[in-house]
């Protein structure tokens, strides 16, 4: 199924866990550092570097660009060290986090909570789905290297629904699924 970004509320809320997904139009790269300075703007009254409301972040720290590419490699990093700062994330209306493994208790029910999304993209495959990504440009902290905040546009990026807007969690229900068959 297609999917165009930014997200609201309600489309997302047609997707449930397992879904397999393709995203299209506009995602963030954001990873821990990254993470500890949005909040840190926010904390200071200052606005953030995007607009985030309906945006999708994507835990990526890509590497350079090779001569004539638009990226480097691409790969999803792993998203638990973004759960503590993702629920206040959350309430200011990030729709979208894109990444690999489990999140905490509190970050599931933040997501079920705002009605957003968490999205898996496969590790490992950072060279597939930089060919997905169209167009990249930093936005913010430079000075952050690989973990600086870049707008991607992206086509046909692969993602699977880990955790939906009802706090379904695939990890749990697939691993169910697995084991009564």
């Amino acid at each position: 199924m297609k999917i165009n970004l930014p997200l609201s509320r309600e489309e997302a809320a047609l997707l449930n866990a397992g879904a397999t997904i393709s995203l299209n139009g506009v995602m963030y790269t954001a990873r821990d550092a990254a993470h500890k300075r949005l909040i840190e703007l926010l904390d200071a009254g200052k606005p953030l570097p995007f607009d985030i409301e309906g945006a999708a972040i994507y835990y990526a720290g890509p590497t350079p660009a090779p001569p004539g590419a638009i990226i480097g490699s691409a790969g999803p990093t792993t998203s638990s060290r973004m759960d503590t700062y993702t629920p206040r994330l959350l309430e200011l209306g990030l729709r979208v986090m894109i990444g690999k493994g489990k999140r905490s208790d509190a970050v599931i029910a933040a997501i079920k909570q705002n009605g957003a999304l968490y999205l898996g993209a496969i590790g490992g495959a950072g060279a597939l789905l930089a060919s997905c990504i169209t167009a990249a440009e930093t936005i913010a902290f430079d000075e952050l290297g690989a973990e600086a905040i870049r707008r991607l546009v992206v086509e046909d990026f692969p993602a699977v629904v880990l955790v939906d807007t009802w706090g379904t969690n695939f990890y749990e229900t697939g691993r169910t699924a697995y084991l009564t068959h």
